[in-house]
């Protein structure tokens, strides 16, 4: 198991936004507040929030946005990337994002209904990619889809 894993829950700041590579492939850019509150030592509540932003993709990402939306209770799985870049001033910038493995509405203080999404082809289990029991499933896009000076948000 990797050591690089986090599970967050908080709220959506705005719709998923829903995007493609230049090759095609879905992904959605996702911001959550993440709530904390505890009591301090004098016994009265403190509250403090903190914004996460990160990437789900291809059918996960398509199925995010048709289905969840600002103000939506959610829990996100995924990993801790950092991403650098330079600014057209020569600034140096840094983030750390989540690379999402999983998303899904939180149901803590909601119901959802779940619709199974049809899949295309004849693949294994009906998916749409053929694998063979040691082929591992398909991760995110390389970054070598995106363009010179292209970023994926």
């Amino acid at each position: 198991m990797s050591g690089n894993s986090v599970t967050l829950i908080g709220n959506l700041v705005e719709d998923p936004e829903l995007r493609f590579t230049p090759s095609g492939v879905p992904m959605a850019k996702i911001r959550l507040a993440v709530n904390r509150r505890w009591r301090d030592q004098s016994g009265e509540w403190q509250e403090d929030t903190s914004f996460f932003g990160g990437t789900v993709w291809r059918e996960q990402a398509e199925s995010a946005a048709e289905s969840l939306e600002k103000g939506s209770r959610v829990i996100v799985v995924g990993r801790l990337e950092q991403r650098s870049w330079e600014t057209p001033e020569g600034d140096k910038r840094s983030v750390v994002e989540i690379a999402i493995d999983e998303v899904g509405p939180s149901l803590r203080w909601a119901t959802a209904s779940v619709t199974k999404a049809p899949r295309s082809g004849g693949g294994v289990g009906g998916g749409d990619f053929q694998r063979s029991s040691n082929t591992p499933p398909p991760g995110p896009v390389a970054r070598d889809d995106y363009g010179p000076d292209e970023a994926p948000f």
